[in-house]
C-alpha cells in the first residue's frame, strides 16, 4: 500500500487542523550520543518532508467532535521516535487532558531512533506514562495503524489505545522488517493482528474519517442512567414445564443476540478480540447508539463461550467503566467451553476476571437472558440485581443433561430434572434471580 504523508492523512480524516506550538529542545548537532552524520540526516529529512520532526500534533474537528491528533511522518527518518518526538507527543497528551479532548494517533513508524540510542528507547516510557495519565483521567484514545507500525510505536500508542483501527495491508508488529526472522511474513500484517484479536477493525483511508467520527461520538457520550432491558422479539407464552423452557431456548426460531442488538441500537461499532491472541466469534462486544446516547454491550451468541470471549467482554466493561458508559449484556450460552484447549487458554482466570469486572463496575450493568443460561459461563455475563429474562429463555445451575450426569442418573431423567432445577423464566422471577420477564411491549 502507498504511504501517505502525515498532513495528507490528517486532511483526509479531519477539518480545521490547528498545529500545537511545541518548541524543539536544544540538543547537540549530532544528537545526545554524538552520532556521526545525524545532523545531515535530520536536515535532509526536513528538506524532503517539510517537517521539523517525525510527528505532527494539533487539534482538529472529526465530524462534530474535536480531538487531539498525533500524526507520524514516516518520511522523516522512518517516523522514528526520538527525544523531540517524545516532547511533542507528551505535549499533545497534556493538551488533551487540559482540554478533555480525545486523542487520535495516526501511526506510521519504524520504531526508536538508532542515532539517539537509549535516549530514544526511553521515550517509550514517556509514551506509556502519558497514555496512562490520560486513561486515568477518563479520556478516550484511538489509534490508527498505518504502514508501517512497528517497534515501540506499536507497543505503546498503537496497542495501548482503547480502540485500535488499521489500514488494509499495513505492516504491524513489534519486530521491524529488517530484524524479523525469515518466514511467516503474514504474521506482520494488520489483517493477522485483526484475526488474532489485537486490532478492532480494518478500515480503508476513504472510510477512516467517518469511522473515527462514529467512535468519537460513542466514546465521549457519558451518562449515569442504566441501559433499559430490551423487549422480547418474539411473542411466546411462558413455558408450562422446565423441559418446555429448555426446548424453547434451544429452538431454531428463537431470536438470537445479533437480532436483539440490531433492534435495540440505532447503530453500533464493534471491538474485536481479547488483545491476547484470541477472538471468540460467539461473543459480540462494542458500543452502540440508542435514543441519543451511547450504551456498551457484551453479548453471547448461543455457542460455548471461549476464554477469549470472556476476556473481550471484560475489556469492554472496563472501557465502559472508565468512560462512564452504561453496559448491556445479553446471556445466551450452553456454558463455558470446557475442552482441553479452553483449559489451556485460561478459562477459569478469564471467567473470574469477568465476574470481578461486573461486580466492581462503577457504571450500571443491565442483563437480559435471551436464550440458554448455562451455568457459570452464563452467570459471568449477568449483573446481580439487574437481570431480566425473555419468555423463551432459561437460566440454570447447569443444563439438565449435565445435571443428570453429575447426579449419576440416566440421560432419560433430564426432562424431569429440568422441572426440579426451577429454570423457567417465571421461576427465576420467583427466586429473585430475574427482576421480570420481558415481552414484546413491556416487562411482565
Amino acid at each position: 500500500m502507498s504511504r501517505q504523508p502525515a498532513r495528507k492523512v490528517v486532511d483526509a480524516v479531519s477539518a480545521e487542523f490547528r498545529e500545537l506550538e511545541i518548541p524543539l529542545r536544544d540538543e547537540p548537532a549530532d544528537g545526545p550520543i554524538g552520532w556521526p552524520g545525524y545532523r545531515e540526516a535530520r536536515e535532509a529529512a526536513s528538506s524532503r518532508t517539510g517537517e521539523a520532526e517525525s510527528v505532527v500534533c494539533g487539534t482538529a474537528k472529526i465530524g462534530e467532535a474535536e480531538a487531539v491528533l498525533i500524526a507520524f511522518e514516516f518520511g522523516y527518518l522512518g517516523g522514528s521516535l526520538g527525544q523531540r518526538t517524545g516532547d511533542r507527543i507528551e505535549a499533545a497528551f497534556t493538551h488533551a487532558r487540559e482540554r478533555r479532548l480525545p486523542v487520535v494517533s495516526l501511526i506510521a513508524t519504524g520504531g526508536s531512533r538508532m542515532q539517539q540510542g537509549m535516549r530514544a528507547l526511553t521515550q517509550l516510557q514517556r509514551l506509556a506514562r502519558v497514555g496512562a495519565l490520560t486513561r486515568a483521567a477518563g479520556i478516550p484514545q484511538i489509534s490508527v495503524l498505518r504502514d508501517p507500525t512497528t517497534g515501540g510505536g506499536w507497543a505503546t500508542l498503537g496497542a495501548g489505545a482503547d480502540v485500535v483501527l488499521a489500514l488494509p495491508g499495513a505492516q504491524v508488529g513489534f519486530a521491524g522488517s529488517r530484524v524479523r526472522p525469515e518466514g511467516s511474513p503474514g504474521a506482520y500484517t494488520a489483517e493477522a493482528k485483526f484475526a488474532w484479536g489485537q486490532v478492532d477493525r480494518i478500515v480503508t483511508l476513504e472510510n477512516l474519517g467517518a469511522t473515527l467520527e462514529r467512535w468519537l461520538r460513542l466514546l465521549t457520550s457519558r451518562t449515569s442512567a442504566a441501559a433499559p432491558p430490551p423487549n422480547a422479539l418474539r411473542t411466546a407464552a411462558l413455558p408450562s414445564t422446565g423441559w418446555d423452557a429448555v426446548r424453547a431456548a434451544r429452538s431454531a426460531d428463537r431470536a438470537r443476540a445479533p437480532e436483539y442488538l440490531d433492534a435495540y441500537f440505532d447503530w453500533r461499532e464493534e471491538i474485536s478480540g481479547d488483545r491476547c491472541g484470541g477472538v471468540d466469534p460467539g461473543v459480540e462486544c462494542g458500543i452502540g447508539w440508542r435514543d441519543g446516547r451511547a450504551i456498551a454491550y457484551a453479548a453471547q451468541c448461543g455457542t460455548p463461550t471461549l476464554p477469549s470471549g470472556f476476556r473481550t467482554a471484560t475489556r469492554l466493561i472496563r472501557l465502559a467503566a472508565r468512560l462512564n458508559i452504561p453496559v448491556l449484556t445479553l446471556v445466551d450460552t450452553p456454558g463455558a467451553a470446557n475442552d482441553a484447549a479452553a483449559e489451556e487458554a485460561g478459562a477459569g482466570p478469564a471467567i473470574a476476571d469477568l465476574f470481578e469486572a461486573i461486580a466492581s463496575a462503577p457504571v450500571p450493568v443491565t442483563t437480559l437472558v435471551v436464550g440458554e443460561g448455562g451455568s457459570g459461563g452464563a452467570l459471568a455475563f449477568a449483573a446481580p440485581g439487574s437481570t431480566w429474562v425473555a419468555p423463551d429463555a432459561y437460566f440454570s445451575v447447569t443444563s439438565p443433561e449435565a445435571a443428570a450426569a453429575i447426579l449419576k442418573l440416566p440421560a432419560s431423567e433430564a426432562p424431569a430434572l429440568a422441572d426440579r432445577l426451577r429454570l423457567r423464566p417465571q421461576d427465576l422471577v420467583d427466586l429473585g434471580i430475574a427482576r421480570a420477564v420481558v415481552s414484546p411491549d413491556a416487562h411482565v
